[in-house]
């Protein structure tokens, strides 16, 4: 311990020799704590306010715990513990400081506390000030701080609360605008500034028609009061027209018509360099007294830390945004015979952006791969984790695979990634001439259908797992669900954010989702537009991202569609998804008279290709309708050996292929593809019913 009057070793040999010298023009100062890392950083009346020299402190707070008696540093750290523990958005207290003559001075600290998307405290800024004033008995004073502060005490705390919630600059000024602090300080108006590359650029200009040509954006060498505050880092008290006058010659004439009597420029500095300036303009008092001014620096300190955050908020968000914006396709495919719209919409609280996303993947055949799904999690990694899913996807699609198989390879690379992030996702394959839909729900919302009436059902898809999960507990055998969409019929993906609002049951958002649909424009672009701005307006805390597929060709006929699936050697699931891509295009295309016929040959066909082969099969289906309506089943191999029928005796297991093929087929025959062959069958089916 310091004896009363000696010296402190740890201050500049400079300071002044009493606290009071050093406090009265140093009332109040800020700090930035990052609770990752460790360090504090304070801005220099901070320093003075702690007694602490700036080339000793080693940005530890334990460091300044040294200076606070011990019943003090306890009661205020446990303060800090609870605020954290509990959720709380910040903490106020009163402690002391032993200065260097050994005299314990009242301090008061006002902070706030910032916390990421999964509520872990990660910053802490606030200001400390000076509260000896406050007290009737002085420096030395140990009983607790009155219930009431001062009047400028009052105008800090106005301040202070108002900008709390600010989280955008424009939010700031609207806060400073609104806050009944600068009311009890008479300011008229204010202008905010913003130091830009070397420049200011002015964000609030002061009252209407207050505007002077040629300052929206200024250099710091012009002759101009908030070039000169931000140049010096000290404020600038004008107390009469007359020194406006005399000091700003280029400024005045532009001012006159606004009466103004006197005004107060502050530097808005954090973390020891200079974000802004504020100007505060008079009609109706001249001059500033010692304690006015004492509070205006106060002030100022107060809104440099609030503006701080808001332009870190807002560089954030941008940043998270576009990242997010590079993710997602860039333009969507023009995709004949659909008409397709997307939307994606940032969650309107938050600076952190979710991994949600959509996708159209053209694929050959007349098909198109229509994509939904959502990362867990609101911030960049969710945001990155999705980008690296949404292209595994297209390639797995794009390489022929079926969609159960897709699903699966994207929740096995997902859980090989190193995080722990799962996603849902809804993969919907579209054969745009049949309408054949086959449809995987991996943990995702079921679609809704629009009809060419207007009405809208939701359509239930059988779902397995989210992504990543269902590859670490071993379920990755994802149901096929086959649906068909007629013409003019609109298919609807969307992520939770459309249909969840807090209090609400999620199938209550779904049904009031469906309504929305019936209700809006037969546009699939303007319907796109209602429902996200119906989402946008009811707010959130969520993205929302948006598929719309509508079938086009009304009154085509349903001829010419075509499915194909490539099978490979040994790949047991190729093997059943071509047998339920058969299975489910019977049943769509109308073809349930033969369903069993079918079925069978197209199996042997498969079967035998592959047993005596030694390459892939390709599975192709089609519909024909010439003179009567016919079923196509076509199994390509890269084999030019022609099948033979053979005699399989009455003992024998194999060779009768072919027989099947002869009997239950209504024509067969093969044909040279290539280096390779094709073997085809048809039977005739009964004509689709008309529409009613």
């Amino acid at each position: 311990m310091v004896e009363r009057g000696a010296r402190d070793p740890s201050l500049p040999d400079d300071w002044p020799a009493e606290p009071a010298a050093i406090l009265s023009s140093n009332r109040m100062g800020s700090f930035d704590w990052d609770l990752d890392s460790g360090r504090m950083h304070l801005d220099a009346a901070a320093f003075v306010l702690f007694a602490q020299a700036p080339d000793a402190f080693d940005g530890r707070p334990g460091t300044l715990s040294a200076r606070v008696p011990p019943v003090d540093a306890h009661r205020l750290d446990s303060r800090i513990a609870q605020a954290m523990k509990k959720g709380s958005d910040g903490y106020a207290g009163y402690f002391r400081v032993r200065h260097r003559d050994d005299t314990l001075r009242w301090t008061h600290v006002q902070a706030h506390i910032q916390r990421d998307g999964t509520g872990r405290p990660r910053r802490i800024v606030g200001i400390v000030r000076d509260a000896a004033l406050e007290l009737s008995d002085g420096p030395t004073r140990t009983s607790r701080p009155p219930a009431r502060p001062g009047r400028g005490t009052s105008v800090v705390q106005l301040a202070t609360d108002a900008l709390a919630h600010a989280r955008t600059v424009q939010d700031v000024i609207d806060a400073l605008k609104d806050s009944r602090g600068l009311t009890h300080l008479g300011a008229t108006s204010l202008v905010l500034g913003l130091v830009e590359a070397g420049r200011i650029r002015l964000v609030a200009e002061g009252p209407a028609g207050s505007f002077v040509p040629g300052t929206r954006v200024t250099r710091v060498d012009e002759p101009y009061p908030m070039s000169e505050v931000v140049r010096t880092l000290a404020p600038r008290f004008i107390e009469s027209p007359e020194e406006f006058a005399e000091s700003y010659p280029v400024l005045w004439p532009h001012l006159t018509d606004l009466e103004i009597t006197s005004a107060a420029y502050l530097p808005l500095i954090a973390q020891a360099r200079p974000i802004g300036a504020l100007g505060l303009l008079y009609h109706d008092r001249y001059g500033f007294s010692e304690e006015e001014r004492d509070v205006l620096v106060a002030l100022g300190s107060s809104i440099a830390q609030g503006l701080r955050r808001a332009m870190f908020y807002e560089q954030e968000k941008d940043l998270a945004t576009g990242l997010q914006r590079a993710m997602l396709p860039r333009t969507i495919p023009a995709v004949p015979g659909a008409d397709l719209a997307v939307r994606y919409r940032s969650a309107s609280l938050g600076r952190d952006v979710g991994g949600d996303w959509y996708d159209v993947i053209p694929l050959p055949g007349g098909r198109v791969g229509a994509v939904i799904g959502d990362v867990q999690g609101h911030d960049t990694h969710a945001a990155a984790v999705m980008g690296q899913l949404r292209i595994v996807l297209r390639a797995y699609a794009a390489e022929g695979h079926t969609p159960a198989t897709v699903m699966a390879r994207a929740s096995a690379f997902l859980d090989e990634l190193d995080t722990e992030r799962f996603a849902t996702c809804l993969y919907a394959e579209v054969d745009l001439s049949t309408g054949v839909v086959r449809l995987v729900r991996a943990g995702h919302l079921d679609p809704l259908v629009r009809h060419t009436d207007g009405t809208c059902r939701r359509l239930p898809v059988e779902g397995g797992l989210p992504l990543g999960l269902s590859a670490e507990f071993g379920r990755l055998d994802y149901p096929v669900t086959t649906a068909e969409l007629d013409p003019g019929q609109t298919l609807v993906l969307c992520t939770d954010g459309l249909v969840e609002t807090p209090g609400t049951d999620l199938d209550d958002g779904l049904m009031a989702l469906t309504a929305l649909v019936e209700e809006g424009p037969r546009d699939i672009q303007r319907l796109a537009d209602r429902l996200c701005g119906t989402a946008h307006e009811r707010g959130g805390d969520d993205d929302v991202a948006l598929l719309l597929l509508r079938r086009l060709g009304v009154g085509a006929p349903q001829s010419g569609g075509r499915l194909q699936q490539r099978v490979l050697p040994g790949d047991p699931e190729g093997l059943r998804g071509a047998r339920r891509m058969i299975r489910s295009a019977v049943v769509a295309w109308g073809a349930g008279n033969r369903a069993d016929d079918i079925e069978l040959v197209a199996d042997e066909m498969v079967t035998n290709a592959l047993i005596h082969t030694e390459g892939p099969a390709v599975v192709t289906l089609r519909v024909l309708a010439d003179a009567e309506r016919r079923f196509r089943v076509e199994v390509e191999d890269p084999s030019s050996a022609l099948p033979r029928r053979r005699d399989a005796g009455d003992e024998g297991v194999s060779g009768r292929g072919l027989l099947l093929v002869d009997r239950l087929a209504d024509t067969w025959g093969v044909e040279s593809r290539g280096s390779g062959k094709c073997v085809w069958t048809e039977f005739a089916v009964a004509p689709r019913p008309a529409p009613d």
